[in-house]
């Protein structure tokens, strides 16, 4: 008896995007504790790590020296620089991820997920976050307590200018109610990883069920 045909899939680049404070790192963190077919992309960055921030976990902490050779070297997916530090993508994980069916999930700016979109259409799922309002985003900056008043400023002036870019997502939710706003994103995710052309082999599989169908009458034997 032959074994029956099946179909795979190729993995998702999951990107989650907001201004500072409107809680997409904590809806990413959530989703990874949820999801565990869904792995992080660890980015590099040239900025100085918080207190609560653990090397190759949140970020790789580099000098803007090693930034630079990667970039040059094309060993980055995407870069970009944000309140004055860089930020970019390791290709080679996210590629092997992809090709063996393994989901990744960004959290990055606008200017990172636009190179991504770029680089890799087929590939993306965009999701923008964004805050309940002005007011709850300053005082969540405020709340956080992981930087000065001057870089408190500085994250909400470019806030106007990210909130700007949310035309340019897939997907758009408000986070008001955490709860709920991760309860969207994961369905989104349930959604995008049986779209049709994302699974691989699919015509295959269905010929397969097709053909052991009996039409006439009588039993179908398998090979």
């Amino acid at each position: 008896m032959t074994a029956p045909d099946t179909y795979t899939r190729r993995g998702l680049l999951v990107v989650l995007s907001s201004p500072s404070g409107a809680g997409k790192s904590t809806i990413s963190r959530l989703l990874l504790e949820q999801d565990k077919s869904l792995s992080l992309s660890i980015s590099v960055t040239t900025r100085k790590r918080r207190a609560s921030e653990v090397e190759g976990v949140h970020y790789h902490f580099v000098t803007m020296r090693d930034f630079e050779l990667m970039r040059d070297r094309g060993e980055l997916l995407e870069w970009a620089e944000v309140h004055g530090n860089c930020y970019g993508t390791p290709r080679d994980p996210v590629e092997k991820a992809l090709s063996s069916g393994r989901d990744v999930l960004f959290d990055i700016d606008w200017q990172g997920a636009s190179q991504l979109q770029a680089a890799m259409p087929d590939d993306l799922v965009s999701i923008f976050v964004l805050p309940p309002s002005g007011a709850e985003l300053h005082s969540r900056l405020v709340r956080r307590a992981e930087d000065d008043e001057a870089t408190i400023l500085r994250r909400l002036r470019n806030a106007r200018e990210e909130l700007t870019h949310y035309t340019e997502y897939d997907y758009v939710i408000v986070n008001d109610e955490l709860q709920s706003a991760l309860a969207s994103v994961g369905a989104i995710l349930a959604a995008e990883r049986v779209r049709r052309r994302r699974l691989n082999g699919l015509d295959r599989f269905v010929a397969s069920v097709s053909d052991a169908l009996v039409t006439d009458g009588t039993e179908k034997v398998s090979d």
